[in-house]
């Protein structure tokens, strides 16, 4: 079965001069000159061999730190100097397009099997090479494919390296082989299955995660309940094209949990319960019987965006009902059709909700809709900044009250 992906552009750095204050630069030029040459053998003048030889450590593991495993493993070849550099770098990324073959745009099944295993390879052998506790992973991101052994054996090399060695955070981007605009109805269940056995065999390692993205798979009710409960680091959750039926209902909470971002997914009823720490919640594509979800205890929650296609049928969503418990300062309201999916709503009602904001953002905002009529409150007791975007260019900029305190 083929799947199209695209490839991700990676690079390295070339080298001019060391100074503390120019790091940056120094990195961004090592980046460009791996780029050009990561897959050919790099020849370097022994003057430049020398000059970057003498960077102290902390410089050259900044630069290691901006690479893939795969391309931080290759400069261990360039001279002694470097060979134990990649053992100690602190950001390790392990991306499975990054071993993609870059002359293809799409793999079968055993292509990307293969690929997978090479990854898997790629993980145990950066991470074997590395003294236990003697220099700390502040990030370890992984990004692979949804496959029963390949997941299995990484969820376990992770599981070991977390027991044996100071990590800091760690991340799962968890892929399917076919896209969102690929799957059918049986294609959500068979990666849901194989999610719930990933999960069942490796519940430390999904203990330890800090973010963790998640795409195309059916949950059983209790499944996404049980992995907030388990994955008790979490810091962010991406959930996208995911479903568990309209009729469930999902009550979220989490004590560390500090962004939240579901798209297009197919749940019933959720109820943000009680995250304490949340500040950023993402939510679009919703089945609009009803307001899309309901907010509990929030009480650091800033940044709210909300974006969804409206239908004829579809209700109307009240901001002033829709955010009466909480006080954002930051609104994305995204509109991907002529119907507007937000209610107008006098000054009044608006007070509450709105005392607070600061910024709004209307995305592909249907010409003629006077945007100041949807944000307009009462007495100019301050204003909020209106950007109207249409696709990726900013329309307009303006000012309008936003509310009465």
């Amino acid at each position: 079965m083929d799947v199209d992906r695209q490839p991700v552009q990676c690079g390295v750095l070339c080298m001019v001069n060391f100074q503390f204050g120019e790091r940056e630069g120094i990195r961004r030029k090592v980046l460009k000159g791996w780029a050009k040459y990561g897959r050919r053998k790099v020849k370097m003048n022994a003057d430049l061999q020398d000059r970057i030889s003498q960077l102290p450590d902390d410089i050259l593991l900044a630069i290691l730190d901006g690479l893939n495993v795969r391309d931080a493993a290759r400069t261990s070849l360039l001279s002694k100097r470097w060979r134990p550099l990649p053992t100690m770098i602190s950001h390790l990324t392990v991306d499975v397009s990054d071993f993609d073959p870059k002359s293809m745009t799409s793999f079968s099944d055993d292509e990307l099997g293969r690929i997978n295993a090479t990854v898997v390879k790629a993980t145990k052998s950066i991470l074997a090479c590395r003294k236990s506790n003697e220099h700390t992973i502040s990030l370890l991101s992984m990004r692979f494919y949804l496959r029963d052994d390949d997941c299995i054996s990484t969820g376990h090399t992770v599981g070991h390296v977390m027991a044996t060695q100071k990590v800091e955070m760690i991340e799962f981007t968890i892929l399917t082989e076919k896209d969102d605009n690929q799957c059918i109805d049986d294609d959500f269940i068979v990666y849901g299955r194989r999610f719930a056995l990933f999960f069942s065999y490796c519940p430390n390692t999904f203990g330890g995660l800090t973010g963790l993205q998640l795409e195309n798979l059916r949950f059983g009710e209790p499944e996404i309940i049980d992995v907030l409960n388990t994955c008790k680091r979490l810091h962010y959750l991406r959930l996208y094209n995911c479903s568990s039926g309209i009729s469930t209902f999902l009550e979220v909470e989490h004590l560390q949990l500090s962004e939240l971002s579901i798209i297009n997914c197919r749940f019933g009823i959720i109820k943000l319960s009680s995250l304490p720490k949340l500040t950023r919640m993402i939510f679009g594509g919703w089945i609009a019987f009803q307001d899309p979800l309901s907010f509990g205890h929030v009480p650091l929650l800033e940044s709210v965006t909300l974006t969804n296609v409206g239908l004829s049928w579809h209700n109307a969503v009240k901001l002033s009902k829709f955010l009466s418990n909480i006080s954002i300062r930051d609104l994305t309201l995204g509109f991907n059709s002529e119907k507007i999916w937000v209610q107008p709503e006098g000054p009044k009602a608006l007070a509450s909700a709105f005392h607070k904001l600061r910024v709004v953002n209307l995305v592909d905002l249907p010409e003629g809709y006077d945007e100041r009529r949807m944000m307009r409150g009462g007495k100019p007791t301050h204003t909020a900044r209106i950007r109207t975007w249409i696709g990726m260019r900013l329309r307009q900029i303006s000012r309008t009250t936003a509310c009465q305190r």
